[in-house]
């Protein structure tokens, strides 16, 4: 790749609405960036990327950021209200044929 070419931009609706979502969730709970990192074992820098939907949190690292925040995973989901048609190649389940 060039130096300086710009990179496909990974985020999708899913991810920018959960990133937005826990943005508002963490200012709620007077929470920086910083401080959420640190009470839920991940790194500030992975907070931001979550907050601007380019990171693709697990489950479980969300069900800890929920912890931190004081909500349940209900909650930080309640108000989305998305869904997305499948798309690429299907996936199989590991050690699946």
């Amino acid at each position: 790749m060039k130096s300086g070419a710009r990179t496909k931009d990974k985020r999708t609706p899913v991810a920018t609405a959960i990133g937005k979502r826990i943005k508002i969730c963490r200012v709620e709970a007077e929470l920086t960036q910083e401080q959420l990192a640190h009470e839920a074992l991940i790194d500030r820098s992975y907070v931001s990327a979550i907050e601007r939907g380019v990171g693709n949190p697990s489950i479980e690292t969300l069900a800890n950021l929920c912890y931190v925040m004081g909500i349940t995973l209900s909650k930080l989901f309640e108000p989305l209200d998305i869904s997305l048609k499948p798309t690429g190649d299907r996936r199989a389940s590991p050690g699946g044929k």
